[in-house]
């Protein structure tokens, strides 16, 4: 008599299906790498599209083209000094301004506001980052400079007219718009976005380091200065280029403020201008093929040229602080 067997015979096992490559990390791999060559082709695209319609204005007339001041579209002469030192001088006096307004409010946000208090600042600290740049240009023209005019300059050129060493930035007339009046309008620009890119690094830095340097008795400012800022720095000054970037760019707030004068002087209260201005100004009217066009397109080229030295030296400075 036969018997059946009871034990189950076991079960042919599950051959392992390799993941398809629409599945597979490869796939992904080429996206994002394919991501991030378009982004330099396009950036690459762009500096070489400046340069190449710049080389006209460089062939004509060299490196007199960088040291000259002097525009002028009727004789077809043209220099980019004077709108580079408007450039670099309003982004410098931006900078100084828009730097220690932006420190001391993420500190107070991160370290002294009350909670509610601060999420509502800080809300409000990244809604006027949104705010459109010509907004900015018509409040600075309708308000910094008659204030300019009126108050600052004046008293200004009243206390330090004869004081050595500064008398030479205070002379002039007060009219309002220059070189100090684009500085404080970029200034009120950029200060939101260091501000809200301090305030979220200085939001990470781990508790931890911060409560046992208060357990070892130090003050908040030794924190900040000792703990925070050493722990923030990257982002400090990611927060720092990323406004100074603003800055530079800028057209259509500093063409209200600025005076757009192609002039080189000291004086804060001369107007001066900026070379986004004066492309912006100047592009218009400059027909394809023409001197004037290929001088703007260089402009350009040299403006990308300093943006991508700003870059650099912050880099640097990373590098050497790490």
């Amino acid at each position: 008599m036969t018997t059946v067997s009871s034990v189950a015979e076991p079960a042919p096992m599950m051959k392992a299906t390799k993941p398809s490559f629409w599945q597979g990390d490869q796939f992904f791999r080429l996206v994002v790498l394919g991501c991030a060559t378009l982004v330099l082709l396009v950036l690459g695209g762009l500096v070489i599209a400046m340069g190449v319609g710049g080389l006209q204005a460089f062939r004509v007339f060299g490196l007199d083209f960088v040291i000259s001041n002097v525009w002028n579209p009727v004789t077809n002469q043209y220099g980019a000094l004077a709108p580079l030192f408007g450039t670099i001088g309003s982004t410098l006096i931006a900078v100084a301004i828009a730097l220690p307004l932006a420190f001391g409010s993420a500190f107070w946000l991160t370290a002294i506001a009350p909670a509610a208090l601060a999420e509502a600042v800080g809300t409000a600290i990244q809604l006027l980052a949104a705010v459109p740049s010509i907004i900015f240009g018509m409040w600075g023209f309708f308000v910094v400079v008659p204030f300019m005019a009126q108050h600052l300059e004046p008293i200004l050129h009243h206390s330090f007219a004869h004081t050595p060493g500064i008398r030479w930035l205070v002379h002039g007339a007060p009219f309002g718009t220059g070189l100090l009046t684009g500085g404080i309008v970029l200034a009120v620009m950029i200060t939101p976005f260091i501000t809200a890119v301090m305030r979220d690094v200085f939001l990470v830095v781990p508790s931890m380091l911060k409560e046992s340097a208060y357990g070892l008795g130090a003050t908040r400012w030794e924190v900040i200065r000792r703990v925070v800022v050493p722990w923030s720095r990257a982002g400090m000054i990611g927060g720092v280029v990323l406004g100074l970037g603003r800055a530079l760019g800028e057209t259509m707030a500093v063409t209200f403020v600025i005076g757009n004068a192609n002039t080189i002087g000291w004086s804060l209260f001369e107007p001066r201008n900026t070379v986004a201005s004066l492309v912006a100004l100047e592009f218009p009217e400059s027909p394809a093929g023409s001197l004037k066009l290929s001088a703007l397109l260089a402009l350009g080229f040299l403006l990308v040229l300093i943006s991508f030295g700003t870059l650099s030296i912050a880099r640097w400075l990373l590098r050497e602080k790490s």
